[in-house]
């Protein structure tokens, strides 16, 4: 496991504290380390978004600045804009880049707002995704089975959607993330405290929380 702030902080088994961003809409590094100067400190990590609702600036080129300057980034990643080539290619280029933690996501389909006349990728899904980057670190071997030297270090992220019915479906899906080796998974953001409750309570009951660390998503204020 890597030795970012993130990785102790879950590790130990203390709460984590992580807030969201979005890259600007430009190509302005200036944009960037301004966003970079304005977080507050103290947070665990910056997770770092990747066109969820609309195209922006490269998640790639955000959390490599970020952590140029100093913050633990976890950087999204999603498999419906990209084949498995260009995963593994920008997952490396990542932790070269200083940004060690990945959160593997599908990504909402692109008539959903991103860009209605792109065409979707989805060579492999999220959990796929997960486990290759898994098998990576564990054996050293990439998406063909080759060699690598030296093996990745990162951390494996994963999310989850507290409110999806039913719930045996739900947890079936953590299950499968949890099995291809995510060590943390985000939640979708908790807008009914009462329909989370329970669904961690199912998740508790499964004994899925000794096996995964679970960071509750929390809207931002305003927005």
């Amino acid at each position: 496991m890597t030795k970012t702030k993130l990785a102790r902080t879950l590790a130990s088994g203390r709460v984590a504290i992580t807030a969201e961003c979005r890259p600007p809409r430009s190509g302005d590094a200036a944009a960037i380390k301004k966003l970079s100067a304005a977080l507050p400190p103290g947070l665990d990590a910056v997770v770092v978004a990747d066109n969820h609702d609309e195209i922006h600036g490269s998640a790639l080129a955000c959390a490599a600045i970020l952590a140029a300057g100093g913050h633990a980034t976890v950087m999204s990643m999603v498999t419906r804009d990209r084949n498995r080539i260009a995963l593994e290619s920008d997952a490396l280029g990542a932790l070269a880049l200083g940004v060690d933690a990945i959160l593997c996501l599908s990504g909402d389909h692109q008539s959903l707002g991103a860009c209605p006349q792109a065409a979707g990728v989805y060579d492999i899904d999220s959990v796929q995704f997960a486990q290759a980057l898994n098998r990576m670190r564990r054996e050293g071997l990439d998406f063909n089975g080759r060699k690598l030297d030296p093996l990745p270090e990162w951390l494996v992220g994963a999310a989850a959607h507290p409110y999806l019915q039913p719930i045996e479906l739900n947890l079936l899906r953590l299950r499968k993330k949890v099995a291809a080796g995510a060590d943390f998974v985000i939640t979708q953001a908790v807008t009914d405290l009462a329909g989370f409750t329970r669904w961690m309570d199912a998740v508790r009951e499964a004994g899925l929380d000794q096996q995964v660390a679970i960071i509750a998503g929390v809207p931002a204020v305003g927005g």
